[in-house]
């Protein structure tokens, strides 16, 4: 009676370890352990008319048909979403605030987002700039510290974008540009929304990493639907109708160059 008792505890027991196997091995939906998300890197390349800026010693023509050069080229992206196509749903990354500085070094200008579900995604939309909430909430950390330089004051918020050079046109001294565009609120608003489709749906798994770079061409900020007239526009350091006009024309100047593994 003892042995068959012994043998009754063990093929319990092994089915108790059997069955605990298999749940392990067939997550359900929405299962946190990572089988069913995973990243997308995004790497943003600052152009003008297709090169890759060069700071301080490239010169590059605006529409207007001003020479200039780039010294500082600073923005921030926030509120990243990928947009699904049929049966997948969008994902948005949560606390989402970038704040790419151009540079030599890639960390400055890529990033990769993790936690996406596994799915087809057919375009990405983002916000240049930092939505009206966190302009008003105070001193905060990572890229929205006021340390990083792109920050006034918890009344005119942060600076959405930041270009900085020199050209002869400008009236400064020493030829001084100075674009520092920021605003949230009514007609001073310049945070702008976009959103850019792939030209190939991209598939996430939690094995495969998709790569979408984003091309921001600094000529389309002088360009349209506001021709600047650095004579006229070298200067802007407050929200008001200079930051507008900018903001207008860069909201134009970001399109994804590539999207694949």
């Amino acid at each position: 009676m003892k042995s068959i008792f012994k043998y009754g505890l063990f093929a319990a027991l092994s089915t108790a370890t059997l069955f605990s196997c298999d749940k392990k091995e067939n997550p359900t939906p929405g299962d946190t352990s990572g089988n069913d998300t995973g990243e997308i890197y995004i790497e943003f390349f600052n152009q003008a008319g297709g090169s890759n800026i060069v700071l301080n010693d490239q010169w590059y023509t605006n529409e207007n048909g001003d020479s200039f050069t780039v010294s500082k080229l600073n923005y921030y992206v926030s509120n990243i979403t990928f947009n699904g196509s049929a049966g997948t749903p969008d994902y948005s990354e949560p606390e989402s605030y970038r704040l790419v500085e151009h540079s030599a070094t890639p960390a400055n200008m890529a990033f990769p987002i993790s936690g996406v579900p596994k799915g087809n995604y057919k375009s990405v939309t983002l916000t240049i700039g930092v939505d009206s909430l966190h302009n008003v909430s105070g001193a905060q950390s990572g890229a929205l510290d006021p340390a990083n330089g792109n920050f006034w004051s918890w009344n005119t918020g942060y600076i959405m974008l930041k270009m900085e050079g020199n050209s002869p046109s400008s009236p400064e001294p020493d030829g001084k540009l100075m674009f520092h565009c920021g605003g949230f609120k009514g007609a001073d608003n310049v945070v702008k929304t976009i959103t850019m489709d792939f030209a190939n749906e991209i598939a996430v798994t939690k094995d495969q990493t998709p790569h979408i770079h984003v091309q921001a061409d600094i000529l389309a900020m002088f360009k349209s639907p506001n021709v600047i007239d650095f004579s006229t526009l070298s200067i802007v350091h407050m929200p008001g109708a200079g930051a507008k006009k900018l903001s207008d024309n860069y909201a134009n100047m970001f399109s994804v160059s590539y999207a694949g593994l």
